[in-house]
């Protein structure tokens, strides 16, 4: 690869897209144009570009004319909802990054009747056995029945499986997951398994929403930035399990 006429043998060279010459085998790269798509993301399918064990894919839902986009954060195989796919690698980074504390909204059923006392215990967090600290940033009932609750839980960090993970650590188990919101953009009325692009309006507001989290100090340093481009792309490559994000 050439970078303003000069080799540059490292891919993770910084560059300025507006500005600098990029030739690979004496051909030049022309910018790609960026794509933000949302989508309702079915249960049962992995969030993946290929599968070993054969099972559909979040790609399988995709316009095969559409550039190269990646899944923004994860949702496993048996969660749903929100999904966000860009080939904007910088904004995936920012979007995904602990520091962000980026909300994200989920809806899910229990296999019991939330008490007070269990929604107390949700609210203060749990160790799991290998160690971990796992929280939720608010719990609230949406409704109940007989034999059990849907909550609403959002969370402003994501670890593996994070929800499922601490809600059996109190033993509950969770009989279904449904992301309905990524900060301030909702699923909204989006059918499952289609997909759209987000509005400018949408994209604004998720911007907008970082850049409020960056001017409470809560985002890494600019010198950061292009680390969690490299651990974005690397989660990809090894994109072989999922987690809530």
């Amino acid at each position: 690869m050439r970078l303003n006429g000069a080799i540059r043998r490292d891919p993770e060279t910084p560059v300025r897209r507006e500005s600098d010459r990029i030739e690979v085998d004496g051909q030049p790269v022309a910018a790609t144009v960026k794509v933000y798509l949302m989508l309702n993301k079915p249960r049962g399918a992995v969030t993946t570009a290929s599968d070993e064990k054969g099972r559909q894919t979040v790609y399988a839902f995709l316009d095969t004319a559409l550039p190269w986009v990646a899944p923004v954060g994860r949702l496993d195989k048996a969660s749903e909802g929100l999904l966000l796919l860009t080939n904007d690698s910088e904004w995936a980074a920012q979007v995904t990054s602990p520091a962000s504390h980026l909300d994200k909204t989920y809806h899910l059923q229990i296999d019991q009747v939330a008490s007070a006392t269990l929604l107390e215990s949700i609210g203060k967090g749990v160790t799991t056995n290998d160690g971990d600290f796992l929280r939720v940033r608010s719990v609230r009932v949406l409704r109940g029945g007989k034999r059990n609750t849907w909550l609403e839980i959002v969370l402003d960090e994501g670890r593996n499986r994070h929800i499922r993970r601490l809600l059996a650590s109190l033993g509950l188990a969770v009989l279904r997951l449904v992301r309905v919101a990524v900060g301030p953009l909702p699923l909204g009325q989006l059918r499952k398994g289609s997909v759209r692009p987000l509005t400018s309006e949408e994209k604004h507001a998720l911007d907008q929403a970082l850049r409020d989290k960056a001017r409470q100090g809560r985002l890494p340093a600019i010198a950061t930035k292009n680390r969690r481009v490299s651990r974005w792309k690397e989660t990809i490559r090894n994109r072989g399990r999922s987690e809530e994000q």
